[in-house]
């Protein structure tokens, strides 16, 4: 094949119009930190996905850190989560104080598997973090079940499942609390953002004071007109809401979820239809009951194959592809495993599967020319390296 010209990223936005007319809205307004553009974020948002409530933060880690937070998680406590996940997931169990506990995840999905968390429940545990994988949505009904059953609070990790469903029903309130990543390579963009829903309005409200340095209800309004310059302070908090500007993009994006959605499914598609008869060239199981937002396309390099998974992220790069792998298991980082004492070997099919990912190009702004190229790189290489 002929390689392209130009580099084609791994990810890149997909915006219009749209976008500047709201973001030039927002800087005319004058609000460049929280203000109405955020609030009618939230309150849209929150109507999508059919929770009660909804805080717009500056990242997902964010929602992660005050949804423990807001919880009373803290020193003593346990909370178990996957290890085939972004550090940010254990990065905020630590961060208030509490144990991060690996359950290993099911190796044809790539999701925490119940049975697993089930094993790993002690008295100390206080929590649970499900990670939906790639936009895939974890088994909620087990999940909440034990919750229910040890009295746990269930923080869903959604960053790659905005748009995604279980049992024909919109991530956003299957646990106590979801949490929603808008960083620039998400299928909802805003730079860098986040948002937290839940239907508890207790932990939303002690949430939202985690978000703005712990001050009372309407201090992000001190400055407008009508707003009071008195305030307390009555959390320890953080400085974590986001900006009128970056909700200017979120409302431009919401409004074209939809359609970005419906591309994102005709390339995972066209994907699919490519690889289904290519030896060496593997793809997640889709998990029962989960509409999966498709916000990642990965491969699994097989043993039918003579080139290993790091040559054929090269061989790509090569022909000017970019490419991402989710994840290297956390529990091998050197954090964790002179914190808690995980090693290599510790959760084997976690790190069977992260050994044969590879994350393809998959975004709305690529044409189906870039689809194509992609998927001909990839036959190419695999064909060529056949055993």
């Amino acid at each position: 094949m002929k390689i392209r010209e130009t580099f084609l990223p791994y990810c890149r936005p997909f915006w219009d119009e749209d976008e500047k007319q709201e973001t030039l809205a927002a800087l005319e307004s004058g609000w460049w930190s929280r203000g109405p553009k955020t609030a009618a974020f939230e309150k849209a948002m929150a109507e999508y996905v059919g929770a009660e409530h909804a805080l717009a933060l500056n990242s997902a880690t964010a929602g992660l850190h005050i949804g423990l937070a807001a919880a009373g998680i803290g020193p003593g406590d346990e909370v178990i989560t996957t290890p085939l996940t972004f550090c940010a997931t254990v990065n905020t169990i630590l961060e208030v104080g509490a144990t991060p506990v690996f359950a290993d995840i099911d190796g044809e999905t790539g999701l925490i598997d119940p049975n697993e968390i089930e094993r790993k429940i002690t008295p100390r545990t206080r929590a649970v973090v499900p990670v939906h994988y790639a936009g895939q949505v974890c088994d909620m009904d087990r999940i909440g079940a034990l919750g229910k059953k040890h009295n746990l609070f269930i923080l869903e990790d959604a960053a790659h499942a905005v748009s995604s469903t279980y049992k024909g029903k919109r991530v956003g309130g299957f646990g106590d609390a979801a949490v929603f990543s808008f960083y620039a390579t998400k299928n909802l963009a805003t730079g860098e953002g986040g948002m937290l829903l839940t239907n508890n309005a207790e932990l939303a409200e002690t949430a939202r004071l985690y978000s703005l340095h712990g001050m009372s209800s309407g201090a992000w309004n001190r400055y407008g007109k009508g707003g009071k310059w008195q305030y307390d302070v009555v959390v320890p908090g953080f400085k974590y809401n986001t900006t009128d500007l970056a909700s200017a993009l979120g409302l431009a994006q919401l409004r074209k979820l939809d359609q970005m959605q419906k591309l994102r499914r005709e390339y995972a598609e066209y994907y699919d239809a490519r690889f289904a008869s290519l030896p060496g060239i593997g793809r997640l199981a889709v998990a029962p009951d989960s509409g999966s937002s498709y916000h990642l396309y990965a491969i699994r390099i097989g043993e039918e194959l003579s080139i290993s998974r790091d040559e054929f992220i090269e061989a790509l790069a090569a022909r000017n592809i970019g490419t991402s792998v989710h994840f290297i298991p956390v529990h091998t980082f050197t954090l964790y495993r002179e914190r808690m004492g995980t090693d290599w070997g510790d959760f084997p099919k976690a790190e069977t599967l992260s050994n044969q990912l590879i994350s393809l190009p998959l975004y709305p702004s690529m044409t189906k020319e870039d689809l194509e190229y992609v998927a001909d790189a990839v036959e190419e290489i695999a064909r060529a390296h056949q055993k």
